[in-house]
């Protein structure tokens, strides 16, 4: 449930297409571990700081 909201999907890929964050720099879709900053999710550290936001870490 997203906001409280039901959805069904016949897939996995409809559902990340649907409810994934995109990030803020590059606008992939999110899956898995992002990052976020006030409210604005970023796929990797490179693309926080291109925005301005420094001090985010990937752990992979």
């Amino acid at each position: 449930m997203s906001g409280g909201e039901r959805h069904t999907f016949d897939c996995f890929e409809c559902a990340i297409h649907a409810l994934a964050p995109t990030c803020g720099t590059c606008g992939v879709r999110i899956i898995g571990h992002g990052l976020e900053s006030d409210g604005r999710f970023f796929c990797c550290d490179h693309c926080a700081e291109k925005s301005g936001v420094h001090g985010l870490k990937d752990r992979v």
